[in-house]
């Protein structure tokens, strides 16, 4: 160990401060949303456990957000912010507002067709996104009529991306990333007040998420305002930088959204397991999207401007250096947040959902699909930070070359793995398929010269490996059996959960601090061989 100490690596080359006080202002408003996720999933959990009218409203909720996902957050964001930081960069003030304006009303207008459509054939999106509901009448049914109410969220939370699309080209992160927190007190709201209501009780968590859409899309109003960028609604089908973003936004599709994808046909297959598969892949889904949605869409977001902006100016070396920078955080704060993941995934899951309706049998279950995510955890963070390596400078192709691989790779991996480990096989199918995507885009980079990593690569890997085994022991050694978990008294759970990670995060920190890392070159990207 003494001569990993004596010889420091880079952390970074220098990054800018600024870039560190947007992911740290995107990571804290990511991290209240997930934890206001996690009391609406603790609310639903409770009252409404993993039975068929869960399994229905998850269904009925994953087919507009899994859009919303594709389109709006995926596709149409990682072609719209490079060509708006371009009119933002090379045009006239004039003609940034008009691009804003024929951007707002040609995709306002295709997601009001769009959201029409979906509302008249919600029974039938249901039998193609959920084909195992079609023997279960009731199943189908409820399904339907919640979709009737969560779909035209595609097209609110849609123009809401669209405004956040703006803020993030303008620095403004804080804004879109606060902007989730309102769906999730839309929806603990509903699901507390609302549902004693209903005669179908769970049809209130539909209509907290319908709620929650015009809400989000208002909150952002007053912000572009403020730019003057509040778009006056134009549809222009035919301007140029709308057919740019059209083209871009083609083969996209399925590049950036090739998680969703797999996750997506994880909920097909699962429609045909025993009663609850849906719920648990959903839950452990979630806790899995905690530390992705913090570290890996807090990098992309933040990087994603900055990328476009050094493609724009030709600055190849700031643009390999920014992504140099994201890897980093990735595999010093991504790596032991999959092993935290991985060991702590049954005290997780008993300490947030176990109740009287999750029984102690729905927390196994939930355990062994959540592994399995975990596995994959560190590829799906490298997969939010590469692909705007492509996105950036306009190539929306390549990545689809590998998506279509990855996505063929996940269907395989589904058939071979579900029979022996059922719904646990689907996520270890999405979790390696995921591994597959990042590798290719991680080679594809480095093939083009896009990237050419800094120094110091090879002593930053064995420091943090060795931090995170630390770690990992600590934390394997503290958790001890699920079924002692299982025991426990909700407030004895949640005291002896927080004591371990509390624990795991200084043996981890400790553990860097002694290997010649500094919390100083976290926050500038310094030399660590500097004091």
């Amino acid at each position: 160990m003494g001569a990993i100490i004596a010889h420091p690596i880079h952390i970074a080359d220098p990054v800018s401060i600024p870039m560190f006080k947007s992911l740290a202002k995107v990571g804290f408003n990511t991290m209240l949303s997930r934890v206001l996720g996690f009391v609406r999933d603790l609310v639903v959990a409770n009252l409404f456990g993993a039975s068929a009218g869960t399994d229905a409203f998850f269904v009925a909720f994953k087919i507009p957000n899994f859009m919303r996902r594709l389109f709006a957050e995926g596709a149409f964001a990682v072609a719209f912010v490079p060509v708006l930081t371009e009119y933002r960069e090379k045009r006239s003030a004039g003609e940034l507002k008009s691009f804003v304006d024929h951007v707002a009303g040609t995709l306002g207008g295709i997601l009001l067709v769009v959201t029409c459509l979906g509302v008249i054939g919600a029974p039938l999106l249901v039998m193609v996104f959920a084909p195992g509901f079609i023997g279960s009448d009731d199943k189908l049914e409820l399904a339907s009529d919640m979709l009737r109410l969560t779909f035209p969220y595609l097209m609110l939370i849609s123009l809401t991306a669209f405004a956040g699309g703006i803020l993030n080209t303008w620095n403004k992160f804080g804004v879109p990333a606060f902007t989730p927190v309102l769906l999730n007190v839309s929806l603990i709201g509903c699901a507390v007040w609302l549902s004693p209501l209903m005669e179908q009780p769970i049809v209130a968590l539909a209509w907290g998420v319908f709620i929650a859409g015009i809400v989000q899309f208002l909150f952002q109003l007053p912000f572009l305002h403020q730019l003057g960028l509040l778009p006056r609604f134009s549809f222009a089908p035919k301007d140029p930088g709308v057919r740019r973003i059209v083209k871009l936004m083609m083969p996209a599709l399925f590049g950036v959204s090739v998680t969703q994808l797999n996750l997506l046909l994880d909920t097909l297959i699962a429609s045909f397991l025993v009663t609850g598969s849906i719920s648990w892949l959903y839950y452990s889904d979630r806790l899995m999207e905690f530390p992705l949605g913090i570290l890996g869409v807090g990098l992309a977001t933040v990087i994603l401007p900055n990328l476009s902006r050094r493609a724009a100016s030709d600055s190849a070396e700031g643009f390999s250096r920014t992504l140099d920078w994201a890897l980093r955080w990735t595999l010093l704060l991504g790596l032991p947040a999959a092993v935290g993941l991985l060991i702590l995934s049954g005290p997780m899951i008993a300490t947030l959902f176990q109740s009287e309706v999750f029984k102690p049998s729905d927390v196994a279950m939930s355990q062994r699909s959540l592994i399995a995510y975990s596995l994959g955890l560190v590829s799906f963070i490298l997969i939010k930070v590469l692909a705007p390596g492509y996105y950036s400078r306009q190539d929306t192709r390549t990545p689809v070359r590998y998506a279509v691989i990855a996505m063929a790779s996940n269907m395989v991996l589904n058939i071979i793995l579900v029979f022996p480990l059922a719904h646990a096989g689907l996520a270890l199918a999405t979790s390696l398929s995921a591994t597959l995507n990042a590798l290719l885009l991680f080679r594809g980079l480095r093939s083009a010269g896009v990237y050419r990593p800094q120094s110091g690569w090879p002593l930053l890997i064995l420091r943090g490996a060795m931090a995170s085994a630390l770690m990992g022991i600590a934390l394997l050694w503290g958790a001890g059996e699920l079924r002692e978990w299982v025991i426990m008294a909700r407030w004895d759970r949640i005291q002896f959960l927080l004591g371990l990670i509390l624990a795991g995060v200084g043996v981890y920190f400790s553990t860097l601090w002694l290997l010649g890392i500094r919390l100083h070159h976290f926050r500038s990207g310094a030399d660590v061989s500097q004091p």
